[in-house]
C-alpha cells in the first residue's frame, strides 16, 4: 500500500549512492548477498533477544535490498538478479518469523499463521504475476517480478519488523494483525484476478 509513495521519497537519494556504487565497480549481486548476510544476522540477532541489534540489522538489510536494485537499474537489470533478490527477501522476511518464535515462546501461533499467511500471498502474488506477463497486461511495477499493489507490502512489513523489535513482549498481537492483514492482501489479489482473468 505504502511501497509506490516510499520509493517516490528515497529513489533520488538511493539513485545518488547507486550511481557512486556503480562507479566504484560494485555490482548488485555483491550488494544481495551482503544484504542477504545482514538479514540473517538481524534474524539470529532476534532469537537470541539482541533487540536492538536485530532493529539495527533488520532497517541495513532494508536499505541494501534498495541499493541492489538501484544499482542495477544503472545499467541493464538482471532478471535472475530480480529473482535471487526475491528470494534474499523471503529468506530473511521467513527467518526472522522464525526468530521471534524462538525468542517469545506465546508468539509461535501467531509466528506459525504468519508464515501460512506469507505461503497464499507468495502464491497469489507469483501466479498473478506469471498470467499477467503470459497476457501481455499493462499492469504491476517495474521491477523484474510484476508486482500488483495491496495492503501489505514491502513497507508495511518493515514497520512490522521495526514494531517487534521494539515490543517483543507483544509479539504475538504483532503478527497476528499481520497475518490479518496479509490474507487481506490476499484477497485483494484474488479480486483482481477473477476481473481481469476471467
Amino acid at each position: 500500500m505504502l511501497d509506490a509513495r516510499t520509493r517516490r521519497m528515497v529513489s533520488g537519494p538511493l539513485d545518488r549512492v547507486a550511481a557512486r556504487a556503480a562507479a566504484a565497480g560494485v555490482g548488485p549481486g555483491l550488494v544481495t548477498v551482503t544484504g542477504l548476510l545482514v538479514g540473517v544476522g538481524a534474524c539470529v540477532a532476534a532469537a537470541l533477544e539482541l533487540w536492538w541489534a536485530a532493529l539495527v540489522l533488520w532497517l541495513l538489510n532494508r536499505a541494501l535490498d534498495g541499493l541492489d536494485g538501484a544499482i542495477a537499474r544503472q545499467g541493464t537489470p538482471s532478471d535472475l538478479g530480480g529473482m535471487l533478490d526475491f528470494l534474499a527477501d523471503f529468506v530473511v522476511y521467513g527467518g526472522f518469523v522464525v526468530a521471534v518464535g524462538i525468542a517469545e515462546p506465546d508468539a509461535r501461533v501467531a509466528a506459525t499463521v504468519l508464515l501460512a499467511a506469507y505461503l497464499l500471498n507468495n502464491v497469489a502474488l507469483l501466479s498473478f504475476a506469471s498470467l499477467i506477463e503470459k497476457r501481455g497486461l499493462d499492469l504491476g511495477d517495474e521491477r523484474s517480478l510484476r508486482f500488483t499493489a495491496g495492503l501489505t507490502e514491502g513497507t508495511e512489513t518493515i514497520l512490522a519488523y521495526v514494531v517487534l523489535c521494539l515490543l517483543p513482549g507483544s509479539a504475538a498481537t504483532v503478527m497476528w494483525v499481520f497475518a490479518a492483514m496479509v490474507m487481506l492482501t490476499v484477497g485483494q489479489r484474488v479480486r483482481m484476478a477473477v476481473a481481469l482473468l476471467r
